[in-house]
């Protein structure tokens, strides 16, 4: 099942006091236990109970320990009916890895009355595929480790703990139309990198009827060029209803056969898929940052620079 075949996404509980948080690390490692004592600080902050992945500080090499002790982590918290959320503790790299996994503990729990809240970014979109492959709604918001900001920490909160249903506008301050227009889809996407990566995968990307959330960092102008391309070719921007640019950090314009930039790169695809567009919203490698329902609705305003996101609140199954 393609993620544009679904209808309908479940929304998870909001995360209210006395909640409880599964942190687990999917993809690289913590650089240390101040690390986790941070996250477990702002879990606790939150009104949240805690529980800790028993492998949340291994490492091996580039991961959060073995591929094997990371899926045990987050099978095990994803089998867990008493965890509300799973929130990542970094991205990194190394999610995509253990999607079989994750797919199938998805599986055995689809008829699970209540969802299970995922929240990361980064390479955690690899399992925001997943989420709404399953048909579930997840947040791509800030990582665990992370210290969060107040303007963070606001658009956290009013995601995951405060969301009513009805529509809340998002008001990005510093953005650019590149097409004009207004466009209402369900939300998709995430890290650039990752998205084209899952390519050829059962968990690509099919953003029909979507408005798509593109972030990335640390990628040579061409080689956004190179991704955002490959997604054109293979068919996942087709039927797309908007596109909506985050921020794209330390991302460099010159290489040594010359400069392009990243603007008109960003543009070029904006104006090839002849959808409203918008760039620069607060999504990334940020302090400040967003936290997204991944899989709900919204509606893009490029011309305004606003995205308003339509909450119906859990469903059932």
């Amino acid at each position: 099942m393609m993620l544009g075949a679904v209808s309908a996404l479940r929304e998870p509980a909001l995360l209210g006091e006395g909640a409880h948080i599964a942190l687990v690390s999917p993809s690289g490692p913590l650089g240390g236990p101040h690390e986790l004592e941070h996250a477990i600080e702002s879990a606790t902050s939150l009104g949240w109970r805690v529980s800790v992945g028993q492998h949340a500080l291994a490492r091996d090499g580039y991961f959060a320990g073995s591929d094997a002790d990371r899926a045990q982590d987050l099978v095990a918290a994803m089998l867990d009916d008493d965890i509300d959320a799973i929130w990542c503790l970094r991205g990194g790299y190394g999610a995509m890895r253990l999607l079989p996994q994750v797919q199938d503990a998805l599986d055995r729990t689809r008829g699970r009355v209540r969802p299970q809240a995922l929240i990361g970014y980064s390479d955690i979109t690899a399992l925001h595929a997943a989420w709404q492959r399953a048909g579930l709604v997840s947040y791509h918001g800030p990582t665990a480790r992370a210290s969060l900001t107040a303007f963070t920490r606001a658009a956290f909160v009013s995601a995951v703990q405060e969301a009513t249903p009805g529509v809340t506008p998002l008001v990005a301050p510093h953005t650019t139309c590149m097409v004009s227009g207004l466009a209402t889809g369900k939300l998709a996407g995430g890290n650039l990198a990752l998205v084209a990566a899952l390519c050829g995968t059962p968990w690509a990307m099919d953003f029909r009827g979507a408005i798509v959330i593109l972030e990335d960092i640390d990628e040579a102008t061409y080689r956004i060029d190179r991704m955002l391309t490959q997604l054109r070719l293979a068919g996942a921007f087709d039927g797309c209803a908007g596109l909506a640019f985050g921020q794209f950090t330390n991302c460099l314009d010159t290489t040594s056969d010359g400069s392009r930039s990243l603007a008109l790169v960003l543009q070029d695809v904006a104006e090839a898929l002849h959808v409203p567009a918008l760039r620069g919203i607060p999504v990334g490698h940020i302090e400040d940052q967003w936290t997204l329902p991944f899989g709900a609705r919204a509606t893009l305003d490029a011309d305004a620079g606003t995205l308003a996101v339509h909450r119906v609140g859990p469903t059932s199954p």
